[in-house]
C-alpha cells in the first residue's frame, strides 16, 4: 500500500509498513489482488482485437480507398463546389451549435449539482431526452413545428421566415441532437465535487462571475473539454434529423454526411471516401487538441510541484 493511499485511509505509513514488512514472500493481500499472467494477456488481446476489427480496420479502408487514385483525385473531390459547400455548412453548424451547448450545459450542470428546487427532476429528464427519441423522430417533430403545413407554418409564412429545408433547421436540429453531451458530462463531475469551495470563496467576499472563473470553471475544465469533445463529434456527424429537415439541397443544405451519401447513392466511390477522410480527419485533429491541452496541464503541474 503507496503512501497516499495510506493517507486517504487514515493510516500511517510506518503502520503500514509493520503490517506489511518488504522482507519475506508477497503479502496474501497482494497475491489476492494479481490476476494470472495468462488472464492479463487474454483480456489485453481481447481488447486490440476488438479495436482493430471496429476502429482500426475501418479508418483504414476509409484512408485507402480515398488515396487509392492518388493525391489530385483526393483533391479534387473535396474542392469540388458541392463539397466546398457541404464542408462550409458542417462547419457554420458547428461553430454556432458547440457554444451554445457549451453554454447550456454549464448553466443546466451548476443549477441541477449546486441548487436544490422544484422540477429538478424534470430538468434532468428533459436533458436526457435527446439520448431516448431517434434523430429521424427528432427532424419529424420539426417539420411538424416548422414545416409549411405544421403548427407555426403559416406564421413564419407570413413573416418570410424558413427553418425547414435551410440552415436555421439544421442548426436547431443538431443542437437538439447534442444538447446533453457537457451537461452529462460536468453534472455528475459538479455533484462529486460539492459546493464548499464556492461557499467558501463567497464568503470572503468574491462575487459569483469571480467564483466562478477562478474556482468552479478550473474544477470542471478536464470534464468540460471532453464534452465539447463529444458534443463537436457529434454535431458534425449527424444524420438522421439533418436528412429530414434539410431537404438535401446540393450546394445550400448538404452537410458533410449528407453529401457523403449523395456521392455513394451515385456511385462516386473515391469522392465519397475523400470527403468521409476529410470528416473523419477532423474528428482526430479534435482528439489530438485534447490530448495536447492534457500534455501541456500535465506538465505545468509538474513544473509547479518541482
Amino acid at each position: 500500500m503507496s503512501d497516499k493511499l495510506a493517507k486517504r485511509v487514515g493510516l500511517s505509513s510506518v503502520t503500514v509498513a509493520q503490517a506489511h514488512p518488504r522482507q519475506g514472500p508477497a503479502p496474501l493481500w497482494r497475491r489476492a489482488t494479481e490476476e494470472p499472467a495468462w488472464v492479463r494477456v487474454a483480456l489485453i488481446g481481447t481488447a486490440l482485437t476488438f479495436l482493430a476489427l471496429f476502429l482500426m480496420l475501418p479508418l483504414a479502408v476509409v484512408l485507402y480507398s480515398a488515396f487509392e487514385r492518388g493525391l489530385g483525385v483526393w483533391y479534387s473531390a473535396i474542392t469540388e463546389p458541392d463539397a466546398l459547400a457541404a464542408i462550409r455548412l458542417t462547419l457554420l453548424v458547428v461553430a454556432i451549435v458547440v457554444p451554445l451547448n457549451t453554454l447550456f450545459g454549464i448553466a443546466a450542470a451548476w443549477a441541477i449539482a449546486k441548487f436544490e428546487f422544484r422540477g429538478k427532476p424534470i430538468l434532468i429528464s428533459l436533458i436526457d431526452m435527446p439520448f431516448a427519441i431517434s434523430p429521424v423522430v427528432v427532424g419529424l417533430i420539426f417539420v411538424i413545428l416548422f414545416g409549411s403545413q405544421g403548427w407555426l407554418g403559416p406564421w413564419l409564412s407570413a413573416y418570410d421566415l424558413r427553418i425547414i429545408f435551410a440552415v436555421p433547421g439544421i442548426v436547431i436540429v443538431i443542437a437538439f441532437g447534442t444538447l446533453p453531451f457537457i451537461a452529462r458530462e460536468l453534472i455528475p463531475l459538479m455533484q462529486q465535487q460539492g459546493k464548499e469551495e464556492e461557499e467558501a470563496s463567497l464568503t470572503l467576499g468574491a462575487s459569483g462571475w469571480k467564483t466562478f472563473w477562478h474556482v468552479t470553471l478550473p474544477n470542471i475544465k478536464w470534464g468540460l473539454i471532453y464534452g465539447i469533445i463529444l458534443c463537436n463529434a457529434r454535431a458534425m456527424g449527424e444524420f438522421g434529423a439533418v436528412a429530414v429537415v434539410s431537404g438535401r439541397i446540393r450546394g445550400e443544405t448538404n452537410t458533410m454526411p449528407l453529401h457523403i451519401e449523395v456521392l455513394y447513392n451515385e456511385y462516386m466511390f473515391t469522392a465519397a471516401f475523400a470527403v468521409s477522410s476529410l470528416l473523419t480527419g477532423l474528428a482526430l485533429v479534435t482528439i489530438a487538441i485534447k490530448s495536447v491541452v492534457e500534455w501541456q496541464e500535465e506538465r505545468r503541474q509538474k513544473l509547479a510541484e518541482a
